[in-house]
């Protein structure tokens, strides 16, 4: 009688995947961390996953590849976070906008701040090794997603008849720039969690009283 090999061995199969797979996980991240993604060698990975090239080759086409399967889902999901946070103020009516100024960015931030306590060293990764991929990018995109938020902002406070001091382009850039970049060096020198969000509380307060020093409301 024929019997079907994978009803027997299936679930045994599908384990050493898995482990061959996180062997593989763990090797990369080992190389990216210590190296960055531009000088880690693929060869190393696999020699140090104890596995063959061609299983390699059998999760991943690329170096690139393997990076996004390490990184990708973390990435994605602060992204997501941060860009709906936006979304949402800016669909408030102009006054609840005024009322609500740090509220939804505040609990954006702080969310984005535990899920990356969750990921340490995907956000190791991300903010440290991912020179040359799409990850390297994070702040840029943020940055240039918060310049956008506030333009929107001034508007909509222009709009409500308050008067707001014309900010020079670059100066804008250089603090929104600053104010992300300081939110994420709780990470990138392994801070401890609480004295993070103590940190972050008063970095909040610190740009939001900037802010409105500088725009005059």
């Amino acid at each position: 009688m024929a019997v079907d090999i994978t009803l027997l061995y299936g679930g045994a199969m599908e384990q050493t995947q898995v482990t061959t797979l996180e062997r593989i996980h763990q090797a990369a991240r080992k190389e990216f961390l210590d190296k960055g993604f531009q000088k880690a060698s693929l060869r190393q990975i696999v020699q140090e996953a104890g596995v063959t090239t061609g299983a390699f080759y059998g999760y991943y086409h690329s170096k690139e590849q393997l990076m996004e399967g390490l990184v990708g889902e973390q990435y994605d999901t602060v992204m997501s976070c941060y860009r709906k946070a936006q979304t949402d103020f800016q669909l408030l009516a102009p006054a609840q906008q005024q009322q609500q100024l740090t509220e939804i960015s505040g609990e954006c931030m702080f969310w984005i701040l535990d899920y990356m306590y969750r990921y340490p060293e995907e956000f190791q990764l991300i903010l440290c090794c991912c020179q040359g991929t799409r990850f390297d990018h994070l702040i840029d995109e943020m940055v240039e997603i918060e310049v956008d938020a506030t333009n929107r902002f001034v508007e909509v406070l222009e709009g409500l008849g308050q008067t707001v001091q014309e900010i020079d382009p670059w100066l804008e850039h250089m603090l929104v720039s600053g104010m992300f970049r300081s939110y994420f060096e709780v990470i990138v020198h392994h801070l401890p969690k609480e004295k993070a969000v103590g940190y972050v509380q008063k970095l909040r307060a610190f740009y939001t009283a900037g802010w409105k020093e500088l725009l005059g409301f």
